[in-house]
């Protein structure tokens, strides 16, 4: 087991059509916090491969571990946060399914009067988004540049992933936290807002793209703060 760090652990965790490398500039805030800080690549296969990674990384630190998910991977650690070694979750425009309750489940509930996230028809059992409409849809805030290589660089999201459902939501025994992305074009903030509410999470809003994690670094490190301050004090 690793040994933890006086500020706590965090666990990152990323969604799909993207890798882990996208939580760099939180990774360095964080680690300046005084955190120790493991990203997890997920395969984006399956749920339950997904699942298993994020279990792997949590099982191998030395403390209990704030676990944060951004969009698809607020799915995996609604169910891997049920390992006993995750003290809180922490969303980041992120999907947050129930019991039962899948990706697909959630995106055929969305509010009809918006335009839909940008999936590509599914190829050999994979999605793709849309490459031209990728920096509008997915990182509206980011310079055209950057956006270009995050649509150029996208990792196959299997058609498990998004089948794959929860089993248990962490979120009915574990205190959460969620980042609503108030432009969000991925996943509205309509329904982030009916899915925070309904886990009962403590919600903070800030005005970004679904890529906000990478544009604005420092509101999910405030929020992740605000969430092992709290745990740490109910501990205590």
């Amino acid at each position: 087991m690793e040994a933890g760090s006086e500020a706590g652990t965090v666990v990152l965790v990323h969604g799909g059509f993207v890798d882990g490398s996208g939580w760099q500039p939180l990774y360095s805030l964080l680690r300046k916090d005084g955190y120790r800080v493991m990203v997890v690549q997920n395969p984006t296969l399956s749920l339950e491969d997904d699942v298993a990674a994020t279990k792997r990384i949590v099982d191998a630190q030395g403390e209990p571990v704030i676990l944060v998910g951004h969009s698809y991977g607020g799915a995996v650690i609604t169910e891997a946060g049920n390992n006993p070694n995750v003290a809180a979750l922490v969303y980041v425009a992120a999907f947050a399914p129930d019991s039962g309750e899948s990706v697909n489940t959630l995106l055929g509930g969305f509010p009809k009067d918006v335009p839909g996230p940008p999936i590509l028809p599914p190829q050999d059992g994979f999605l793709f988004l849309d490459r031209e409409k990728f920096h509008d849809s997915f990182a509206a805030d980011l310079d055209p540049e950057r956006a270009a290589f995050m649509a150029d660089s996208q990792i196959p999201w299997g058609l498990d992933a998004l089948g794959g459902a929860v089993t248990e939501a962490a979120w009915r025994n574990k205190p959460s936290w969620y980042l609503i992305s108030t432009e969000d074009r991925m996943i509205p903030p309509a329904a982030q807002r009916e899915m925070s509410g309904r886990a009962g999470a403590t919600v903070v809003e800030a005005a970004g793209s679904h890529s906000i994690y990478v544009s604005q670094p420092a509101a999910v490190a405030e929020l992740v703060n605000k969430a092992a301050s709290e745990v740490r004090s109910a501990a205590a």
